[in-house]
């Protein structure tokens, strides 16, 4: 997978940048990925419990924690 939608998510993500958000979810290559954001900007926009939107971004931050480690596990093995 591409590291850089990782880093990508997460900087737009930490900026609140809901609209490169929403098209790296559309761009990106990673379903997980893609459904991760899908399941948080829904929750953002439409949730009225703040937990469960708090739970969708913590959610969020952990797939893209878990992916970038295995993405850089995988390239520091074909080196």
């Amino acid at each position: 997978m591409n590291s850089v939608d990782y880093d990508k998510a997460l900087y737009y993500t930490h900026r609140s940048q809901w609209d490169n958000l929403l098209i790296l979810m559309v761009r990106t290559k990673d379903d997980f990925l893609s459904k991760k954001i899908e399941h948080f900007l829904h929750a953002y926009n439409f949730e009225k419990d703040y937990s469960v939107i708090e739970r969708q971004l913590y959610s969020l931050l952990r797939y893209i924690d878990h992916a970038s480690t295995e993405s850089m596990e995988e390239l520091a093995a074909h080196m």
